[in-house]
């Protein structure tokens, strides 16, 4: 039987999770930020309960587990851009050939020059 200082505890842990789906939605990692010392904070205080089943905790897993899967996802995307970026990088910086026995060439390509305007 949970006691209602520990259903106060869940109920903000909920609220927690629930405002964290909200920003993994809207990406605003500022945000998300900002609410994982008191996400930590009340899970280690959920942790140190007597309570080992309840249909409230069952929930908060649920919720944290859909959290996870949408972290997960937003940190692929953050990897794919970065990636992407690396890509679009060193496609300025190089040109890559292939000759006609199927050997790659590659060619640093020079910063273009820059052209200076005078009065």
């Amino acid at each position: 039987m949970t006691s209602k200082a520990d259903t106060v505890l869940i109920k903000s842990l909920e609220e927690v999770l629930d405002l964290e789906r909200v920003a993994l939605v809207q990406g605003d990692l500022d945000r998300l930020s900002s609410m994982a010392p008191e996400k930590e904070k009340l899970i280690r205080a959920i942790n140190d309960l007597q309570v080992m089943e309840s249909e409230a905790l069952i929930r908060v897993q649920q919720k944290a587990e859909r959290n996870q899967a949408l972290l997960n996802s937003a940190a692929e995307g953050i990897r794919a851009v970065a990636n992407r970026m690396a890509e679009l990088r060193r496609v300025r910086q190089e040109l890559s050939t292939y000759g006609a026995d199927g050997r790659r060439s590659e060619f640093t390509v020079r910063n273009t020059a820059k052209l200076e305007k005078r009065a």
